[in-house]
């Protein structure tokens, strides 16, 4: 499986689980519909296959310690395009140096 295969699941997964976060966020919090809460949890149900995808050579551990760097930036992005949130040079740090993590542990060269 190719290096851009696998980020697209990690993008992927990012958003079906934030997502579906969300979901269960406003309609406890806001007090949406139990609709929005269910199809957060359906959201989270198919966040937790999506990662499976990913190459069979990758362990568990390794592929949801990536998955952490990645969805910390997504979560930076959720914030920003969705809450309004303008992400500060605090959350740009700290996201970059979750991203370079990330790919060390999904990516670097393993003899």
């Amino acid at each position: 499986m190719g290096i851009i295969k696998s980020v697209f699941y990690f993008i992927i997964a990012g958003i079906f689980e934030i997502g579906g976060g969300y979901f269960v966020w406003i309609w406890l919090r806001e007090g949406k519909s139990i609709w929005y809460g269910i199809c957060g949890a359906i959201a989270l149900i198919v966040y937790g296959v999506i990662p499976t995808l990913q190459p069979p050579s990758a362990n568990f551990g390794r592929v949801y310690a990536t998955y952490g760097g990645i969805f910390i930036v997504l979560s930076i992005l959720w914030g920003w395009k969705i809450d309004n949130i303008i992400p500060d040079k605090f959350d740009l740090i700290g996201g970059t140096i979750a991203v370079i993590g990330a790919v060390i542990i999904m990516y670097a060269p393993r003899g």
